[in-house]
């Protein structure tokens, strides 16, 4: 018999988003910023106390809405690991900025804090934090830096929805976060995203680029007449039909983190030794940090090992995968006047990392079989 196709990734489904579509399919509004637009943002400032979210059509949307808050002009500079998404380098690009490429920490995989200070020039303008894997950078070094230099703070917050870093909300530490509801992520909405305004300073401007650069929503509030095109914003808000089917998972987030993090332990407990004596490592989750389960992977000795595992586990009906090629080593990164070896533990584990399925439906036998396919490789 066939064994079965464990995928990689399988987002979780909610009852009540297909009942949440169809009510908004029936409504008045099916543009952005209607009743499940408003709902989705009550629940990202009431359960995780943002000051101010803004729903966003992507994680990409979020990154970009932050970058253009933080005011940027050509010739600034940020500084950001450069093992990360494209998204997180090309939001700032965008703005005519010139990213900054630190090296990670190879305990968590995050911009290791005590590279950022040596990084700055009279150029630097802000320092964007990555949590990878949804386990926390080391905010309060980065923020001691940022604060030191008078450079704001922005957190890619896209794996991060729901973990915490010394029990505060992670992309609520910052000057802004951004979060990501793309179909990989714990919370999904196929394609979907939000900022976190934790400046107060910045709200107003906020809703105004949000919603195309008018002031309409002081518009909508009664607060003018009429409104009208006061700065460079963008279309930012998702249609409400993403919006109603976000709403449900993240009403359910608390329970899919939950079941993320009891399969994360049990990867944990089960295959920490056994990669541990082939040469390699499992997540590490500092002190202080409360993870969401969005990710488990193995460093593994080197490339010919962690492919040779990827191989073996796609033989036995298991689909695992890698992740970013740096972003410094890309064509475009090239041409931004980085090159390969400036940034050796970056490139090193983007080498020799493999991630392993992990999504709420995963069942026992499942992960089982996955922890007995990856055990028998490494023996």
């Amino acid at each position: 018999m066939r064994t079965p196709q464990i995928r990689y990734c399988r987002p979780a489904l909610e009852d009540a988003g297909l009942r949440y579509v169809a009510e908004a399919a029936a409504s008045a509004q099916l543009a952005g910023g209607g009743a499940f637009t408003r709902r989705c943002c009550a629940w990202l400032q009431r359960e995780l106390g943002l000051r101010q979210a803004l729903l966003t059509h992507s994680g990409t949307g979020a990154l970009e809405l932050a970058a253009q808050l933080c005011g940027l002009e050509p010739g600034d500079e940020v500084i950001m690991p450069a093992f990360t998404f494209v998204s997180t380098a090309a939001a700032f690009v965008r703005q005519g900025a010139r990213p900054v490429f630190v090296d990670v920490s190879e305990d968590t995989l995050n911009l290791d804090a005590a590279l950022v200070e040596p990084a700055i020039s009279p150029q630097t303008r802000a320092v964007c934090a990555v949590h990878y894997a949804g386990i926390a950078c080391d905010m309060d070094a980065l923020l001691a830096v940022a604060r030191e230099h008078e450079l704001i703070a922005v957190e890619d917050a896209a794996h991060a929805l729901g973990a915490t870093y010394r029990g505060q909300v992670l992309g609520a530490i910052g000057d802004v976060g951004c979060y990501s509801f793309h179909a990989t992520k714990n919370v999904s909405s196929g394609e979907g995203g939000a900022v976190a305004v934790n400046r107060k300073d910045w709200h107003g401007r906020a809703e105004t680029l949000w919603d195309k650069g008018t002031n309409r929503q002081q518009f909508l509030r009664g607060e003018i007449e009429r409104y009208s095109w006061v700065d460079i914003g963008s279309s930012y808000a998702p249609s409400e039909l993403v919006a109603a089917f976000l709403l449900a998972q993240l009403e359910a987030c608390e329970r899919i983190t939950q079941q993320r993090r009891m399969l994360f332990a049990r990867y944990c407990e089960r295959l920490g030794n056994a990669v541990a004596h082939a040469g390699g490592r499992i997540p590490t989750v500092p002190a202080g940090c409360e993870p969401n389960g969005h990710i488990f992977y193995l460093l593994l000795a080197d490339r010919q090992q962690r492919d040779a595992l990827i191989a073996h586990l796609a033989r036995h009906g298991v689909e695992a995968v890698f992740h970013y090629v740096p972003l410094h080593t890309s064509p475009m990164g090239r041409r931004l006047g980085n090159r390969p070896g400036q940034l050796p533990v970056t490139e090193s584990v983007s080498e020799r990392i493999v991630r392993l399925p992990l999504y709420p439906d995963l069942t026992d036998a499942e992960q089982d079989r996955i922890v007995e396919v990856v055990t028998e490789f490494l023996n």
